[in-house]
């Protein structure tokens, strides 16, 4: 089948199997965060380590989102998107059975694999199928499915951890990957490329594999005082290899990454830009928020309540981003968007006052505004990404769109996990731990908050897309 708008049955299932697939990738991850302190106890983690069973997923996911996107246009975007829903299902399972820190860590790189393959063909299946004139719309019901599977992950997750142990979520995980299985196999028929008969740049994409990996992992070893040498040498050697990756890609005939994305659209480099700084800044807020209220001295919550108590943030991001994406395809995209980043910096200047007795209004509160925030942001900086890329790169455009969400997921984690080691050290949090717990709470907030307010100037930056 070739690139041009399906019909109606194609674009309903396409439509389907997509909106599932951003539901569970984001699902996993969320859901996984809840559990990490009874998974930690179980397993007996420190917190540095409890960060690397969430940390995993996200690092593989995000350095092989490009070249599973590059990939997909040349050889299939159907093909690539059933072999990841395949592997994912498949490592959900063995996640489920893992009985050390190290098979479940194992585990979750092998699900990032399939998680890539899934989330860098999601978009660009959609964009095929579906007219620019309706594009806003379907995005912004699969930034909300995304949102959804964020905001149900910690309350199923609370839930799920408290009544039948952490394992069944991995087992809930391949449970729904068998179930897109089900309909991709079933009612999915014919091909998309776009690209075909192009060559795959390998060298390229082991180059951007090895550095996008050196400078993530680097980053998460300067919180350890015996690998921060070595941490620094890997950011070097990463920054280096990224580098040495844009000069490869400039000179090769058929790149994984086109360069000319960036050099001829100021819209999709800086849109891209402004992506990366808005998931730094904000990804980290649950991960914060769950050990908070888990183990604040006054008033903690258990696993279940602390996960309806974090629902309200992507709730609201899950009720507001199809009509924020229906906005974008009227209204200038960059205005909604700069208006979220705005709402974003505000939520987490709140955050730095948080102490032990804080109100749960006010926190909650602070939760439905930075989720309407993100709500504003999102579906319509999606809209910029596609609508600024031609139709032969949709799955690369997806693909570096999805990189820009992991790898901000990854350094979001990253700074929170620093500030964890800098003032707690490889310790469990404990009541005696807490306020030093508090401490590196407030510091990651105030770096968010920095962030985020850089990033409203990206997003104003970027110029008109139409």
């Amino acid at each position: 089948m070739n690139d041009h708008a399906g019909n109606g049955d194609s674009k309903r299932a396409v439509l389907l199997v997509a909106t599932i697939a951003s539901f569970i990738f984001p699902f996993m991850a969320s859901t996984v965060i809840i559990a990490l302190p009874s998974l930690g106890k179980e397993l007996s983690l420190d917190a540095v380590m409890s960060g690397w069973v969430a940390t995993a997923y996200l690092l593989s996911s995000a350095a092989l989102l490009v070249p599973f996107g590059r990939i997909a246009d040349i050889y299939g975007r159907k093909k690539i998107f059933t072999y990841g829903i395949g592997i994912f299902t498949f490592s959900s399972l063995l996640s489920g059975l893992a009985n050390s820190a190290t098979m479940l860590i194992a585990w979750r790189v092998l699900q990032g694999v399939g998680g890539a393959m899934l989330a860098g063909t999601a978009v660009a299946l959609l964009t095929t199928v579906f007219p620019a004139n309706e594009r806003g719309k379907v995005l912004g019901i699969i930034v909300a499915a995304a949102y959804l599977g964020l905001s149900l992950g910690p309350v199923l997750g609370g839930v799920l951890t408290q009544h039948l142990g952490w394992r069944s979520i991995f087992f809930i995980g391949a449970l729904l990957g068998l179930l897109v299985l089900g309909v991709v196999l079933w009612k999915l028929k014919g091909e998309w490329t776009r690209a075909k008969g192009e060559r795959f740049d390998f060298a390229g994409s082991v180059i951007y594999v090895l550095g996008l990996v050196a400078l993530v992992y680097g980053f998460t070893l300067l919180k350890e005082s015996s690998g921060m040498w070595l941490g620094v040498g890997l950011i070097v050697g990463g920054v280096i290899g990224l580098g040495a990756f844009v000069w490869w890609e400039m000179r090769v005939n058929s790149p994984v990454l086109d360069m000319s994305l960036f050099k001829n659209s100021r819209a999709f480099t800086l849109s891209n830009l402004a992506a990366l700084i808005n998931y730094s800044a904000t990804y980290a807020v649950t991960f914060l928020m769950s050990f908070y209220l888990q183990y604040r001295p006054i008033n903690p919550f258990d696993a279940q309540n602390a996960g309806l108590i974090l629902v309200a943030m992507p709730a609201v991001q899950a009720i507001f981003s199809p009509l924020t994406g229906r906005l974008s395809d009227r209204i200038e995209p960059r205005l909604i968007a700069s208006a979220g980043m705005v709402l974003n910096t505000v939520g987490l200047i709140l955050f730095i006052f948080l102490d032990e007795g804080t109100s749960l209004k006010l926190i909650i509160g602070n939760l439905i505004l930075i989720g309407f925030g993100f709500a504003l942001f999102v579906s319509p900086n999606t809209n910029a990404i596609m609508s600024s890329a031609p139709k032969t790169a949709y799955g690369v455009a997806s693909a570096m769109l999805a990189t820009m969400r992991q790898v901000g997921m990854v350094l979001s984690m990253g700074i929170a996990m620093l500030m964890f080691a800098l003032y707690m050290g490889r310790v469990q949090i404990t009541p005696e731990s807490y306020p030093f717990f508090l401490q590196s709470m407030k510091t990651s907030f105030i770096i968010f908050a920095i962030l985020c307010f850089g990033g409203i100037f990206a997003s104003l930056a970027r110029g008109r897309v139409r």
